[in-house]
């Protein structure tokens, strides 16, 4: 079939076994080097042409001018570590997609703590939980 053929050879076959070793490609360099530059360059603007916070609340709040999306990006990014978010595409990447369900159970493990504590540390104006 002309479709196998061309499939196959634009992406080799992907081999399950846990004990061959998978090493970056040319297009896995440009992409890594691609977020690096985007986030410096991201970091760099906004250091450089940035409204300068003059006060605490502005900083840690926004001056509680955030819309959801963004407050909850942030929430999502500071509840993982460091760890598991550069660990987890490995983890998927060397034994398959079955870890997405620990992602799923996350998102629901988060649903009461978001509608329970959240909105009485927003109405206590406070920044956390040590506060």
């Amino acid at each position: 079939d002309a479709a196998e053929t061309l499939i196959s050879r634009f992406m080799p076959a992907v081999s399950m076994d846990p004990t061959e070793h998978k090493y970056f490609t040319v297009i896995d360099y440009v992409i890594f080097a691609s977020l690096l530059v985007a986030s410096t360059a991201i970091g760099l603007y906004y250091a450089f042409r940035g409204r300068r916070q003059t006060t605490t609340q502005e900083f840690l709040y926004a001056d509680r001018s955030m819309k959801c999306l963004p407050l909850a990006l942030s929430l999502m990014a500071s509840f993982q570590s460091a760890v598991a978010i550069i660990g987890t595409p490995a983890e998927v990447y060397a034994n398959g997609t079955q870890y997405w369900f620990i992602g799923c159970a996350y998102i629901l493990g988060l649903l009461i703590p978001a509608h329970i504590f959240i909105p009485v540390f927003y109405r206590l104006q406070l920044s956390s939980v040590y506060q």
